[in-house]
């Protein structure tokens, strides 16, 4: 019987420095985390992580996060299927500006997006015409969070949307199905695993980010404060624990979110077969 040979190293390797990675990379770095976290008594945790000035930071992390995300998902999905289905002038440099914020640094874009959005702004000073402020409240945190998130939702939906046959709309509208029924039935239901996929990791990119966020937000407690600021104030008091406490939360409460989206998307993909 043939034996088909494998071009990349065999199974045991691949798992070996698969697992040495995710020790080395990941779980190691997370795990001393949450030990050091252990350091507190279980009262001091508590009160650590649930101090009214943190909490307020996780409201408008977690709050910023799934708007922003939200917005991504949608505007996300129409730039996808704008670059997968026309052709337009200035398309190639549409493409080209969608991947922007991942070679952009982060401080860059903060920065710019404060000039951008600040009262005497070119974008602010007439948002302030209608008394719309943005720079340095808890909408300029989303906007950021807009920025750096879009491009996952965009690289991940547009793909699918080219390998879409066109020949299942043209089926369906021979049959007698609308626009809107070709839309629901058959092009939603094969994109939306990708379009979950998308907006999971647009949501992981804007809990974690803090260089482009930083700069618009303000930083003020209980206001526009950020968690991942946060865990960097109590760096630099040098309170350690406390700032293990906050971080130990923040994954948590990530990982969680993530587990639901994931069985999500494998009770969509279920759904599909």
């Amino acid at each position: 019987m043939f034996k088909r040979k494998d071009i990349l190293p065999g199974f045991n390797l691949a798992i070996g420095y698969t697992v040495l990675y995710l020790l080395l990379i990941v779980l190691i770095p997370l795990s001393a985390s949450f030990l050091r976290a252990a350091d507190l008594s279980a009262g001091e945790f508590w009160r650590a992580a649930t101090a009214p000035r943190v909490v307020a930071s996780y409201k408008v992390t977690f709050g910023a996060s799934l708007a922003a995300t939200a917005v991504n998902v949608v505007f996300g999905f129409l730039t996808a299927w704008a670059l997968a289905r026309y052709r337009f002038p200035g398309k190639r440099l549409v493409d080209a500006l969608v991947d922007l914020p991942f070679a952009l640094p982060t401080a860059v874009a903060g920065i710019t997006l404060a000039a951008l959005y600040a009262p005497n702004g070119w974008i602010g000073r007439y948002l302030a015409l209608w008394d719309v402020k943005v720079a340095y409240t808890p909408l300029g945190i989303v906007v950021a969070l807009i920025f750096t998130g879009l491009p996952f939702v965009v690289r991940t939906v547009e793909p699918v949307l080219q390998e879409l046959e066109l020949e299942q709309e043209e089926a369906a509208a021979s049959l007698g199905a609308g626009r809107w029924q070709v839309f629901t039935k058959v092009i939603f239901p094969t994109v939306f695993p990708a379009l979950l996929t998308g907006a999971t990791l647009a949501f992981a990119r804007s809990v974690g980010e803090y260089g482009s966020v930083v700069f618009i937000a303000g930083n003020m407690p209980m206001v526009s404060e950020i968690t991942p600021l946060l865990i960097i104030t109590k760096l630099e008091q040098f309170d350690y624990p406390g700032a293990n406490a906050v971080a130990s939360v923040m994954l948590g409460i990530s990982f969680l979110m993530l587990l639901v989206i994931n069985l999500l998307q494998r009770w969509s993909a279920r759904r599909l077969a």
